[in-house]
């Protein structure tokens, strides 16, 4: 069944507070994906700040501390690690593909699953409220979050099958469906030398999309090509650090509500996660349309 929650914000003045109001939406969803959970945050000043670049790893070995001393050692630059298993954040003043390689060279038994001047990701098998908590996300701060609690359909329920799949830099997907040809789709990309990481149908998804805008298209083109290409029945929230789109299959079978302010632009798979929204009251409340592609980009 799985719940998404994402919350893009406009106004600067809400920023302190993205991760509170993140969380209150992702405990409404608790339901609705028991298994596991995962968010993103862009712009939060601890785990991603100004100037630096963050890289997430998922099941490292080492603790966050060593892993960092030894990765700093490797690149001759100061690496800060946070420890928040089975997640941990790596920074520093770098650039994207050389703190991804090192910490790849440090640690090969862990699993990349976010990079990028902006973006968190945090995953974790469990409750998904005690995940948040656990992980400090009521106390973030930011422009924009994204979060999803799983139900477990196409692969085994562990942190790495939990979304969002993060595989581009500043990039973020989450699903609630089921994709019936991912298959064929993942076959194509890996005949085009993409390599996947897990089973699940929503990183062939994510990795469409990230090959869609690496070869310069927009994020409503590649959202366009997906819904040409990808058969099934899903509801997808796709972010970056300058935009928030989201979009549904032809029939729209998986359910999404999105509230709009002049404050925030938000979506949920039911409107009790938006409902205590400030000002949700005056909001525009609407259920995005078949195949309709919404985008929101930051100011």
């Amino acid at each position: 069944m799985c719940g998404i929650v994402g919350l893009h914000l406009r106004d600067p003045a809400l920023y302190p507070r993205l991760g509170e109001l993140l969380t209150g939406m992702l405990d409404q969803m608790c339901e609705r994906g028991p298994d596991s959970a995962g968010m993103a945050i862009y712009g939060d000043p601890v785990w991603s700040p100004p100037g630096a670049v963050t890289v997430t790893l998922l099941d490292a070995p080492i603790p966050a501390a060593e892993l960092a001393a030894g990765i700093g050692t490797d690149i001759g630059a100061l690496v800060t690690g946070i420890d928040l298993a089975p997640t941990t954040l790596l920074y520093a003043d770098t650039d994207t593909p050389t703190l991804v390689e090192a910490a790849r060279r440090a640690a090969p038994a862990a699993r990349v699953i976010g990079s990028g001047r902006d973006l968190a990701v945090l995953k974790g098998v469990g409750d998904p409220s005690m995940l948040a908590r656990r992980f400090g996300l009521p106390s973030a701060a930011g422009w924009q979050g994204v979060a999803h609690t799983r139900m477990a359909t196409e692969s085994a329920v562990t942190a790495a099958g939990s979304h969002p799949f993060s595989v581009g830099s500043d990039q973020c997907l989450v699903h609630n469906g089921s994709f019936s040809n991912h298959m064929s789709v993942k076959h194509e990309l890996e005949r085009a030398g993409v390599v996947f990481d897990s089973a699940n149908d929503t990183e062939v998804g994510a990795r469409f999309v990230a090959r869609q805008l690496a070869e310069g298209a927009d994020l409503d083109k590649a959202l366009r090509l997906l819904a040409e290409r990808f058969d099934g029945f899903y509801t997808l929230l796709v972010a970056t650090s300058e935009s928030f789109a989201v979009v549904r299959d032809p029939i729209a079978c998986k359910p999404a509500v999105v509230a709009e302010t002049d404050r925030w632009v938000a979506m949920a798979s039911e409107f009790r996660a938006l409902a205590a929204l400030p000002g949700v009251d005056r909001a525009r409340l609407f259920e995005p349309e078949p195949e309709e592609i919404y985008v929101w980009h930051r100011q």
